[in-house]
Formats: C-alpha cells, sequence, structure tokens
C-alpha cells in the first residue's frame, strides 16, 4: 500500500508567470531543509485504481499550516485503506471511491470507525440510495403479508415517510430527522383544529376531509419506518444503525372502555340537547344531520360499552331488522365485525350450537377483501347459546325466503349475512346502520366495534373465566383480554366489595379457631 508523503509549495510565479509550485527556491533553507516561513503544506498518496482497472491520479491536499497537521490527514486516509482486507480488492476500491466523494461533498474525510464497522458488517461503501427509494424497495418485497397490511404500510410510505424523508440519503437518516417529521405532524394537526373553528365556511373547507393525525396512527407510522430500516440494516447491510428504534415519542395508552352509567349518560345527554343549535350557528346557520350530531357530541372515552339494559333494549328495538341476527351475534359473542361479515354457512352448526371463524371480510379504504382473520388465535370455533341458534335458524328461512323472490338474480355466496339478492354485505354499511339502530332507540352512542367490548363484559359479569372469553374473543392472550376488552359494570362492582366486606366483618364464623399466637411471651 502506497505511504504517501507530504511536502511544502507556494503561489509564487517566475518570469513568464507561470506558477512555481514545489519549485520554488524560496521553499527549502539552505541546509535543504523546508522554510519554517515560506509556503504551506500539503500531502499526495496513490490511490487504488478505478472500477475499470485504470490508473487514477493521485489524492493531493493542501492548506496545512504545519507538517503535522498534513502528516495527521495523510494518516487517516492511509488508515482508511488499511481497513479493506488485501484478499477484497473492491473494497479497496470502494474506500478510495467514497474518500473522494466526501473530501468532494464536505471537505472532510470519512470518519475511520463508521467505515470501520461498514466494512466489517459487508455494508457497500458508496451506495445512495434514498428512503424513498429504500421504503419502494421494503414494499416490493413484502410479499407475503395480508391485503390490509400491506395498505397500511402503503398509506403511511405514500402520505408521512415520503413526504417527510424520502429526499433524505438512507445511511445519513438521523433520529432528529424521523422527530422532526413528527413535530410537523402535530403541527398541522393544530391547523387542522384552528381551520375547523373558523367562522369563515372557505377556511373551514379547506380542511373538511383531513382529520388530525393521533398519537396511536403516529406509533404505527414509526413501526412501518422501523420495520422498513430493520430490513436495510439486517437484510442488505445497508446501515448499521436503525434511528427509528430509538425515537422517543408520547406514550400510547390504548383507551379503556368505560361503561355509560346513568351520570355519564345525563352529562351527554345535556350536551346532546345544546350541540345542534351550537353546530348549526357555527356552519353559518346551515342544518346539522342527526346522525352526525349523534356521533360527534364528545364522550367519555373514544370506547364505551352499555350496560346490559342498555344492551336489551338495543336488541328488542333492532328485532324486526333483516340482520338482527348479525347483531346478536356481535353483542352475544363477540365477533368482529369482518368475522361476521364473512361468516358462511358451511361453518357453523345449529345442531351442535358452534360456529368456525375461518375468514374476514376486509374494507381497505371503500373496497371489500376477503381474508383470514387478524391472528392465528382469530380462527376459532364459539359456542352458541340456545337462543341465538334458534335465531340463526329463523334467519336461515329468511334467507332462503329472499332467494325464492329473487329468482335467477340471486347470487350464491354462501355467507350467512348476505344483501337481498345473496351478494357480500359491505361491512360500513353494518356500521352505519348500527348507528341508527342505536339512535333510533335513544340509546347513549357506541361503535358497533364496542358490541365486541360489551360481549367480553358481559361474559366476565356472568362469572365465565377469562381464558373462555380470550378464546371466545380470538385474542393471543388472556392478559392482552383482561386488559383492553373488559370493562366492570358498576353493579358487578358494588356486589364484589360487599361480598368483600362481608367476608371479614359479616357474621362471626362459630368454628372459627382460637388465637393462633399468643400476644404475651
Amino acid at each position: 500500500m502506497a505511504e504517501g508523503s507530504t511536502f511544502k509549495r507556494c503561489s509564487c510565479r517566475d518570469s513568464d508567470g507561470k506558477a512555481l509550485g514545489q519549485k520554488c527556491p524560496k521553499l527549502r533553507r539552505a541546509d535543504g531543509g523546508w522554510s519554517y516561513r515560506h509556503g504551506i503544506w500539503n500531502y499526495q498518496i496513490e490511490l487504488p485504481p478505478g472500477t475499470d482497472g485504470k490508473r487514477r491520479g493521485p489524492l493531493r491536499r493542501g492548506g496545512f499550516a504545519t507538517q503535522d497537521a498534513a502528516k495527521a490527514e495523510l494518516g487517516q486516509v492511509r488508515d482508511l485503506l488499511a481497513l479493506a482486507d488485501p484478499r477484497e480488492p473492491a473494497t479497496r476500491i470502494q474506500i478510495a471511491d467514497l474518500i473522494k466523494r466526501t473530501l468532494a461533498e464536505t471537505d472532510t474525510l470519512p470518519d475511520v470507525e463508521t467505515v470501520r464497522r461498514k466494512v466489517k458488517t459487508g455494508q457497500h461503501l458508496t451506495q445512495e440510495i434514498t428512503v424513498e427509494q429504500w421504503l419502494a424497495e421494503f414494499l416490493n418485497r413484502k410479499r407475503k403479508i395480508e391485503e390490509t397490511t400491506r395498505r397500511s404500510y402503503e398509506g403511511h410510505i405514500r402520505l408521512y415517510l415520503t413526504p417527510y424523508l424520502g429526499r433524505l440519503r438512507l445511511d445519513q437518516l438521523k433520529v432528529s430527522d424521523i422527530a422532526l417529521m413528527f413535530e410537523q405532524i402535530e403541527e398541522f394537526n393544530d391547523t387542522i383544529a384552528e381551520r375547523r373553528a373558523d367562522p369563515d365556511p372557505q377556511v373551514r373547507a379547506t380542511v373538511k376531509y383531513r382529520r388530525p393525525i393521533s398519537i396511536a396512527t403516529m406509533h404505527r407510522i414509526r413501526a412501518t419506518l422501523r420495520h422498513a430500516l430493520n430490513m436495510a440494516m439486517r437484510q442488505d447491510r445497508l446501515i448499521d444503525f436503525n434511528p427509528a428504534a430509538v425515537l422517543e415519542m408520547a406514550a400510547y395508552t390504548r383507551p379503556k372502555p368505560m361503561v355509560w352509567t346513568d351520570d355519564r349518560v345525563r352529562a351527554w345527554q345535556e350536551d346532546f340537547r345544546t350541540y345542534p343549535e351550537t353546530e348549526k350557528q357555527r356552519r353559518g346557520g346551515r342544518r346539522v344531520d342527526p346522525i352526525d350530531a349523534y356521533t360527534s357530541v364528545p364522550r367519555p372515552s373514544p370506547v364505551m360499552v352499555w350496560t346490559p339494559a342498555h344492551t336489551r333494549r338495543f336488541l328488542r328495538e333492532a328485532k324486526a331488522h333483516r340482520l338482527f341476527a348479525l347483531y346478536q351475534l356481535i353483542a352475544l359473542r363477540g365477533l368482529r365485525r369482518g368475522e361476521a361479515c364473512g361468516l358462511r354457512w358451511k361453518e357453523v352448526n345449529l345442531d351442535g350450537h358452534v360456529l368456525t371463524v375461518n375468514w374476514q371480510l376486509v374494507q381497505l379504504a371503500w373496497a371489500v377483501h376477503e381474508g383470514t382473520p387478524k391472528t392465528d388465535a382469530s380462527v376459532r370455533t364459539i359456542a352458541l347459546d340456545s337462543d341465538t341458534a334458534q335465531l340463526l335458524r329463523a334467519h336461515r328461512q329468511q334467507q332462503l325466503q329472499e332467494r325464492l323472490a329473487m329468482g335467477e338474480a340471486w347470487t350464491d355466496t354462501g355467507f350467512v349475512f348476505t344483501q337481498p339478492d345473496g351478494t357480500r354485505l359491505h361491512p360500513q354499511h353494518i356500521s352505519d346502520q348500527f348507528l341508527c339502530l342505536a339512535y333510533l332507540a335513544g340509546l347513549p352512542p357506541i361503535r358497533l366495534h364496542d358490541l365486541r367490548h360489551g360481549a367480553a363484559s358481559l361474559m366476565l359479569a356472568a362469572g365465565v373465566e377469562m381464558k373462555v372469553v380470550q378464546e371466545t374473543l380470538g385474542h393471543t392472550s388472556s392478559a392482552f383480554t383482561a386488559d383492553t376488552y373488559t370493562s366492570v359494570y358498576p353493579q358487578v362492582a358494588m356486589a364484589a366489595a360487599e361480598k368483600t366486606a362481608a367476608l371479614l366483618f359479616g357474621e362471626e364464623d362459630q368454628t372459627e379457631p382460637g388465637k393462633l399466637i399468643s400476644l404475651r411471651s
């Protein structure tokens, strides 16, 4: 390997105006040593040939005030070139290319330790890939994933990661770059809130279809980026550090279900009485849709659960609806919306009072796709009570009558719950009809998915073991079920408190043994 050398040169010129460079007589003292005062220090070193095998010119650098400074940088160049294994000339060529490129861009040499790590882990040293290019490659490689997951990745990349980070080089992405992206997202959230509150309808219209990005969504965006960077680090060794993995973000706490107690219902009703008129004034006199008002009034929690009395009232009021069996199945057995819509008759055993969840209908934007359930635990067999089994028998008879009425126009999809012509349901229509039924029943609002939370709470209140509840809901662990999907009804909590107190302060047990220890020594 070339050692290189240091030398002095100056800007003096001869009588013809030609630069003297290293030939200036003033550069040397009478004894042949370098002048202390004239000229500046430089170094030069031969670099490996290019990828085409042709010799490239030596690397020359100048402007050093002392020989020691020139020697120090020359030593750094030698250290960089020495990182390559002598048996791997391609690596030496990459290091030389990296030195030339980094000097041209930053006027400094690459960091030796950074290059050492990249050489050690087999990373390409000069490949310039942007975040946008790598995210596209990441999506291209993720072929064996659910369509819902793919759409989620695509949305995060298209709406946030590419616009904010796409232009940056992948190997130069920093934690601060990602933090800045989330700061800008939060600033846009503030803009949405301000414009929504503006009295000018034209200003409000600019954010009509824009929703604030929640903390939960930000965590999912970060998770997508972290996954993509992990692939770049582990599979292709394009980076040796994942900045998304160490980014600190505001903690996201999954909202726990809250029960619509009498006090909460009264407070919500008071707000609901005044909301339509207030909103109408804010909209400049335009009418407010009752269902919009019903769902827009703030609730104590994003996840609310009806009491057993509320659920009974809903089922009583919805009994005439052609999809009543679907709503009762969710309310009692806790199926997810997509699982109920994707249920087929061949997976229902009415004589055995069981059904099996093998498929679900998934809504992506507005399109509907059939896919497997969320997790392996979601593929499950669920027991049916006698009333629900009888209700499904009646529903099948109703479907047969609809089939006869449609004649050749009937589409045999095999689904338990269908449109009147046999075609599959759209999951969003089920949610929309549920809200209308709840509104007409005079009940406080919940989401259709909250019927599933209520089913878990009903089972626990009825004394069903946590493990059975977990398996019925299709969760991977009972801890998740207990922590997230259950609510304690006030009556159950009060009864538990009374039982606890009675155990301690109730009638004394006549068979109680005497003192177990003596207070006297």
